[in-house]
C-alpha cells in the first residue's frame, strides 16, 4: 500500500488516498483502499500531512498479513494468453548458486566484454531450467515467465552468451573449486575419474579442422549405449564428497585411456595441487597410466601422484589368478551395506613387483620398468550371486540364439556371443552366417565360474590397509551415479546446439547444475535422493489468486528439510508477492 496524490483541477486541490498495487497477467493494477480527502484539509492538523500518511502506509505494510478471505469470481475467465502458475522451488537452487558466488564471477567477467545483455541472468536461467525442467535453450527462454526473477534479454542474446560461457569454462571451474573448498572443504589429493559419452543423432561426423588447434569433434567411437552415432566424450573428476571438481571433453574417436593423464595434469595446474591419487575403474588401468602415476622416474625419487585402480581377476595373468584362488592369507571381515547391515567378505593383499612398459616421446614402447604396487583381492558372496545371475541370463539368451538363429542379428545378440562357439556375422547385413555348427562354450562358462565373487584393487599407496583401499575405491560408485544423474535427471542429451562453442557451453551448464545438486545434498545431510530433491523443488509452485496473492499446493519432507537448512518458512498456503520476493531474493543475505 502507498499514498497516492492526485490533483483535482476542478477544485484546485490535491486528493489523497491509500492505494494498493497488484499484477494481473503481468500488468500493474491499482485498487483504492481508502479515500483520505484533500491535502489542504490536513494542513492545520499535521506539520507535513504527506509525510504523516506515508508513515502510516509504511507501518501498515510492515504489519500487513494475508487477508482471512479473498473474493474469487466463479465466473471469471482466463485471458487468451495467460501464465498464472510460477515455480518457487528455484529459490533453493538460487541460494546454493549464491553461496558459490557464481553471480559475482559473471559480474567480474561482464566488465571485460562489450555485451549489453547480462551474462549471469542468462546463465542462471539456463541452470534453473536444467535443474527443474530440463529442455532446450529455446524452451528455457520461452518459459522464463515460470520464475519470479525478471530475465530481460532476447533469445538471440542467449545464443550469443554461450560463446562467452565456453570461453570462461576453465575459469568458472577454478572459481567453483575455491568456493567449495571454503564452503564445505575438499580433499583435493583424492580425485575419482571416469569417462562417459553422449551420442548425437546426426548421420555425419564433424570434419577435421585444418587448424593446428585441437578441436573437440563429434566422431564415431566406442559408445556406452552401443550406438553407431557420432559421439563426444566427457571425463569427470570428483572429490571424496561426491562433488564434481572438473570436467573436460574430447572427440568421440579418441581413447579415454590416453586422455586421463592430460586432464589430471591440467587440474593440478589450475587448482595448484601438488599431488593427486587417481581412483578409477579397470578400464583406465593401463600400463602407461599406472607407470606415469607411480612416479618412479620423478627427480626427487618420490611418487608425485598415485592411483587406486580396479582390476579384473578374470582378465589377469595366470600367476595372479593362481594367487587369488590360493586359500592362504585370506582374512574374513565385515562391512556395512547401504542399509547398515553387516555383510561379511574375505580379503588378502600383497606387495608385488609389477613389470610395465614405458613409451618414449614418439609413443613407441621401448623400455620395461618395474614398479611396486599393493594388490588386494576380496571375495563377496553378494557379488558372486550378481555375476552368476548375469552370466546365467546371458547363457540363456545364447541357448535361445542357437535354437533360433534367424531371430538374432549382431546388434540384438549383444552380450551372449562370448558363450557361443563358431558364431560369426555378415559384415553387410549383421545376420548370423549359416553353415557353422553353433554350440555353447562350456569351458568358458566353467572358467568364469571359478572367479565369481572375486575382485581386485591395485594401488601405489602401499601403506594403506585393505579396508582403507576398499573404502577409497567404493567411492567410485558416486561418479558413476553422477553420470546417471546428469544423463537421466538433467537430460544432458539430446544436445540442441551444434557448434563446438555452444556444445562446450551446454556441458558447462550441465556440470554446474550437477555441482549445485551435489552441494545441496551436502548442505542437507544427504537425507534425500537426487530425484526426490529435483521433483519436490519442481513441484513447489503456486498459482495467482488476486491482488498479488499466490496459492501454494505442495509440501513434503524435502520442503521441510529445505526450511530447516536455510531458515525459511515455506509452510504458508497463501503468500503475497512481497513475501515471495523476499524468499526468492534471500540469496543476497549471508547465510
Amino acid at each position: 500500500m502507498y499514498l497516492k496524490k492526485s490533483f483535482n483541477q476542478k477544485r484546485n486541490k490535491t486528493q489523497l488516498s491509500f492505494v494498493q498495487g497488484y499484477r494481473v497477467d503481468g500488468k500493474v493494477k491499482h485498487k483504492v483502499i481508502q479515500n483520505l480527502g484533500y491535502l489542504e484539509d490536513y494542513l492545520d492538523k499535521y506539520k507535513d500531512p504527506v509525510a504523516h500518511f506515508q508513515q502510516i502506509a509504511k507501518e501498515w505494510n510492515e504489519k500487513q498479513q494475508a487477508p482471512e478471505t479473498i473474493a474469487v469470481g466463479l465466473s471469471e475467465k482466463l485471458p487468451d494468453q495467460c501464465l498464472n502458475r510460477k515455480n518457487l522451488g528455484y529459490a533453493i537452487i538460487k541460494l546454493v548458486y549464491a553461496k558459490l558466488q557464481i553471480r559475482e564471477f559473471f559480474q567480474n567477467k561482464q566488465r571485460q566484454i562489450p555485451a549489453e545483455y547480462n551474462l549471469n541472468s542468462i546463465f542462471s536461467l539456463l541452470v534453473f531450467n536444467r535443474f527443474l525442467f530440463p529442455s532446450s535453450k529455446k524452451n528455457a527462454f520461452e518459459t522464463k515467465g515460470s520464475f519470479f526473477d525478471r530475465f530481460d534479454f532476447s533469445l538471440d542474446d542467449v545464443y550469443r552468451a554461450l560463446g562467452y560461457f565456453c570461453r570462461y569454462s576453465q575459469d568458472l571451474q577454478r572459481h567453483l573449486h575455491a568456493r567449495i573448498s571454503c564452503l564445505i572443504g575438499r580433499d583435493s589429493q583424492k580425485a575419482y575419474y571416469d569417462v562417459t559419452n553422449y551420442y548425437f543423432e546426426i548421420p555425419y561426423e564433424d570434419e577435421d579442422s585444418p587448424d593446428a588447434e585441437r578441436k573437440v569433434k563429434r566422431k564415431r567411437g566406442p559408445s556406452k549405449e552401443h550406438r553407431k552415432d557420432p559421439i563426444i566424450q566427457m571425463g569427470l573428476l570428483m572429490d571424496s564428497n561426491g562433488i564434481p571438481m572438473a570436467f573436460h571433453t574430447f572427440s568421440g574417436n579418441e581413447s579415454e585411456k590416453t586422455n586421463m593423464l592430460p586432464a589430471i595434469r591440467e587440474v593440478k595446474k589450475d587448482f595448484c595441487l601438488d599431488r593427486i591419487i587417481v581412483v578409477a575403474d579397470r578400464g583406465l588401468n593401463t600400463s602407461d597410466n599406472t607407470f606415469l602415476l607411480s612416479g618412479v622416474n620423478a627427480s626427487d625419487g618420490k611418487n608425485n601422484d598415485g592411483y587406486v585402480y580396479g582390476q579384473s581377476v578374470r582378465g589377469a595373468d595366470a600367476e595372479f589368478k593362481k594367487w587369488v584362488l590360493e586359500p592362504d592369507g585370506y582374512v574374513i571381515t565385515t562391512e556395512k551395506d547401504k542399509d547398515g547391515k553387516e555383510i561379511p567378505f574375505k580379503h588378502k593383499s600383497r606387495l608385488y613387483a609389477k613389470e610395465v612398459t614405458e613409451k618414449d616421446s614418439n609413443g613407441v614402447r621401448r623400455l620395461k620398468r618395474t614398479i611396486y604396487q599393493k594388490q588386494m583381492v576380496y571375495y563377496s558372496e553378494k557379488y558372486a550371486k550378481k555375476q552368476r545371475y548375469e552370466r546365467e541370463k546371458a547363457v540363456a539368451k545364447a541357448r535361445d540364439l542357437i535354437k533360433h538363429p534367424a531371430n538374432y542379428t549382431k546388434a540384438t545378440s549383444y552380450g551372449c556371443t562370448a558363450y557361443i562357439n563358431n558364431i560369426s556375422f555378415s559384415k553387410d547385413t549383421g545376420e548370423i552366417v549359416d553353415g557353422k555348427e553353433l554350440s555353447i562354450n562350456e569351458e568358458k562358462i566353467a572358467g568364469e565360474a571359478l572367479y565369481d565373487g572375486y575382485y581386485s584393487i591395485v594401488t601405489s599407496e602401499k601403506e594403506l590397509s585393505d579396508q582403507e583401499i576398499r573404502g577409497i575405491y567404493k567411492g567410485l560408485w558416486e561418479i558413476e551415479e553422477s553420470f546417471k544423474i546428469i544423463k537421466s535427471e538433467f537430460k544432458t542429451r539430446p544436445v540442441f546446439v551444434s557448434t563446438e562453442e555452444h556444445i562446450q557451453a551446454h556441458f558447462l551448464i550441465c556440470f554446474v547444475t550437477l555441482v549445485i545438486m551435489r552441494v545441496l545434498e551436502q548442505l542437507t545431510g544427504k537425507c534425500h535422493s537426487v530425484r526426490q530433491i529435483r521433483n519436490s523443488l519442481a513441484s513447489y509452485s503456486c498459482s495467482y489468486l488476486d491482488q498479488n496473492y499466490y496459492l501454494f499446493d505442495y509440501r513434503d519432507d524435502v520442503i521441510l528439510t529445505m526450511e530447516k537448512t536455510f531458515g525459511l518458512d515455506l509452510s504458508k498456503k497463501i503468500m503475497p508477492l512481497s513475501e515471495i520476493k523476499r524468499i526468492s531474493m534471500y540469496q543476497d543475505i549471508e547465510i
